[in-house]
């Protein structure tokens, strides 16, 4: 079961954190790759180390900024001429502005929005044109479970409404793209130590706040995300559509 040999996936973020951890799983199930970031020169070594490990895999690597329409549709071109298709998109990249909502200024709420949802309906606009015409796709969200709730520790405004926009987009997506044979489904992480969030997550007065917020007392290891992607990802979850799957240690439940 779920093996992705034959199928085109699209990462964002793939040069680093759980885009990169991702690309990975998917090159280990077999899966040609087209992975996106702004650090050409890190997708080019993640190419070199993935081809050594996996053979008989094509990886693409480009260089874009999710937030650039221009990138992105260049992006879905190289696609479709290297590939003739695409199967999966993992709507990985993002970047925060952290602030509460008395103090956030108009710059970090846009550079926020814009990075961690327009960028997801931008990419999914351009890949999901592609699958339609094929008549399959899965669109795979990362959102967050700061997209389901809010939090006590840390006042990121503007994280928790993009977010929360992501998982709602994921359920509209979900309905109106059904017809085309495209699911469309969110994994909401929980605590991962990635560059995005290392400095907060290693001082010891987050970590106290994990231990007694998380029912499984840690943050989220390498490659736990990697089997919901995968599931989400096969043909096997052909009937899976609009969920959201939270993947944080059981912090939502309680």
């Amino acid at each position: 079961m779920f093996e992705l040999k034959g199928r085109v996936a699209v990462i964002t973020g793939a040069s680093s954190g759980l885009g990169k951890q991702m690309t990975r799983a998917f090159a280990k199930q077999g899966a040609d790759l087209l992975i996106l970031a702004r650090r050409l020169e890190r997708l080019e070594e993640l190419k070199a180390e993935l081809e050594k490990e996996y053979e008989g895999i094509k990886i693409l690597p480009v260089k874009c900024d999710v937030t650039s329409t221009e990138d992105i549709d260049a992006a879905a071109a190289k696609a479709k001429e290297e590939f003739g298709k695409v199967d999966i998109l993992v709507n990985c990249a993002g970047s925060a502005k952290n602030a509460g909502v008395l103090t956030m200024t108009d710059e970090e709420w846009d550079f926020t929005i814009s990075t961690d949802q327009t960028s997801v309906f931008k990419m999914t606009r351009a890949f999901a044109n592609i699958m339609k015409e094929n008549n399959y796709g899965r669109i795979i969200n990362i959102a967050s479970m700061y997209g389901l709730v809010g939090n006590t520790a840390l006042d990121t405004v503007a994280y928790h409404s993009s977010k929360g926009g992501v998982v709602n987009f994921t359920r509209a997506v979900a309905a109106e793209l059904a017809k085309y044979n495209i699911t469309c489904n969110a994994i909401c992480p929980g605590y991962f130590d990635t560059e995005l969030t290392h400095e907060t997550l290693i001082t010891d007065e987050f970590t106290q706040y994990m231990k007694a917020t998380v029912p499984l007392g840690r943050y989220g290891h390498e490659g736990e995300l990697n089997a919901g992607a995968i599931f989400l990802a096969s043909d096997e979850a052909s009937y899976v559509t609009g969920v959201i799957l939270p993947i944080d240690g059981g912090y939502t439940c309680v």
